[in-house]
């Protein structure tokens, strides 16, 4: 199995930090987001992880290389100054992700989640990882048995948030063209399609999106 991590992204929200720091590499806990996460995938068994590249890519590309220090192999997807956000990213990526369902995860997010457990069901197209809303977010879907289901119509305390981690097949991206888009759309159609499995996961997890969230990060 292989997995992408998201680190293309500017991390607005965090300069000036990100001035001169491309997020994923910033520290919590005494190393790196995109580390901790590397680690994450190892202890699961996923050695085989692309990573792409946009602002400050020749900085993470440094920091990782191939990977044969964590016990990884590393392939970059570089989308240089004109980054696709986060579907278009993915989209990019495809022919190194192979023909068999791969993790997306988001550098930013910091969690324990045990990736080796997942499986996609004959008929889905992907498996989400959804959290309890933390204070910046009302909730993107809700979660019945093991079925995602789109969050309208549910009340605010029966939707949970999308963790920045989802199990996808490639199918998720059949007929999409390369180019700048989010992920959140296609993750809608395929929610309502009924294509889609997930789990409320209760452990650590904490999006470090802004520096008030960073810095409660690296209290814990």
């Amino acid at each position: 199995m292989r997995a992408m991590i998201l680190t293309a992204g500017r991390g607005e929200r965090l300069r000036p930090l990100t001035d001169t720091t491309p997020k994923a590499l910033i520290e919590v806990a005494g190393k790196p987001l995109v580390v901790h996460m590397i680690e994450r995938l190892r202890a699961a068994g996923i050695e085989d992880l692309v990573i792409n590249l946009g602002w400050l890519g020749a900085k993470i590309r440094a920091a990782l290389g191939g990977g044969e220090r964590f016990g990884v192999a590393i392939h970059y997807s570089d989308e240089g100054e004109n980054t696709l956000e986060t579907a278009g990213g993915v989209l990019n990526a495809l022919p190194l992700l192979g023909e068999e369902p791969f993790w997306v995860v988001a550098a930013d997010v910091w969690t324990d989640y045990p990736f080796a457990k997942v499986r996609l069901g004959p008929n889905d197209l992907a498996h989400f990882v959804l959290v309890d809303n933390p204070d910046h977010n009302d909730g993107d879907f809700t979660l019945v048995a093991d079925r995602v289901h789109d969050s309208d119509g549910g009340s605010a305390s029966e939707c949970l948030t999308y963790a920045g981690i989802g199990l996808y097949h490639p199918e998720f991206f059949a007929g999409e063209r390369i180019e700048r888009k989010p992920l959140l759309p296609l993750m809608r159609h395929a929610v309502r399609a009924g294509r889609v499995a997930g789990e409320h996961y209760r452990g650590r997890w904490a999006d470090i999106g802004t520096p008030e969230r960073l810095a409660a990060a690296r209290t814990l």
